[in-house]
């Protein structure tokens, strides 16, 4: 179990990784979050769920979250303690939590341009409480939150439409390319995650940081 300093989204350490949002209209979008499913062990992903596109955040988080480029509104949810991985995308993703979470969060610019290792003592922790909103800028490496006290929790998840859905060709396996893992998403795994099964790069050094 890490010892790591657990601080605010309100904290100025944030500023580096995003900023919590304010002046949108959530409550549709929570409420029919709270009816996504919640796995006790683990998480679940889903990139677009129309249940939660269907909500008039929507149209709000595309035309002045994101400029009116087309988005995709999904869900993170679940029972998590450990980093595993860290990924960035080409854009901004915000967050939604309706439950209490933790973000374990780096910076793209201490991934070493040689050999795209990373190492995880430069993590940091932040807690989203349940209700709020945060924006992560594009070089924020973040993965999965964690839950506190050990419960679920469940979490909207908004980026440009087609993030996260399969590669349509192969990426090589040298530079940056060979952290591609997934359509405007490159990850960096830690080898104690076993996702380099999957395909993922394994570059994470140090901890397998755990929150438990």
């Amino acid at each position: 179990m890490s010892n790591l300093k657990i601080r605010a989204v309100t904290d100025p350490a944030f500023r580096r990784y995003g900023r919590a949002v304010t002046g949108y209209g959530l409550t549709e979008l929570l409420e029919a979050l709270r009816s996504t499913p919640l796995p006790s062990d683990g998480t679940v992903y889903v990139p677009s769920d129309k249940d939660l596109e269907n909500t008039p955040a929507f149209a709000q988080l595309r035309d002045a979250g994101f400029g009116g480029l087309p988005i995709e509104i999904g869900y993170c949810n679940g029972v998590n303690h450990a980093l595993n991985a860290l990924e960035y995308h080409r854009s901004s993703e915000f967050n939604v939590a309706v439950d209490d979470m933790i973000l374990l969060l780096g910076a793209l610019q201490d991934v070493s341009p040689e050999d795209f290792s990373y190492d995880t003592a430069n993590v940091e922790a932040f807690l989203v409480p349940a209700g709020t909103m945060v924006e992560m800028y594009a070089t924020t490496l973040h993965f999965a939150p964690c839950s506190v006290d050990g419960k679920g929790f469940r979490n909207a998840v908004i980026l440009p439409r087609g993030t996260n859905e399969a590669l349509k060709t192969a990426p090589q396996k040298e530079g940056e390319e060979k952290l591609l893992f997934a359509a405007n998403k490159w990850m960096i795994a830690h080898e104690d995650s076993g996702l380099q099964k999957d395909g993922a790069f394994v570059g994470l050094t140090g901890e397998n940081i755990t929150l438990k």
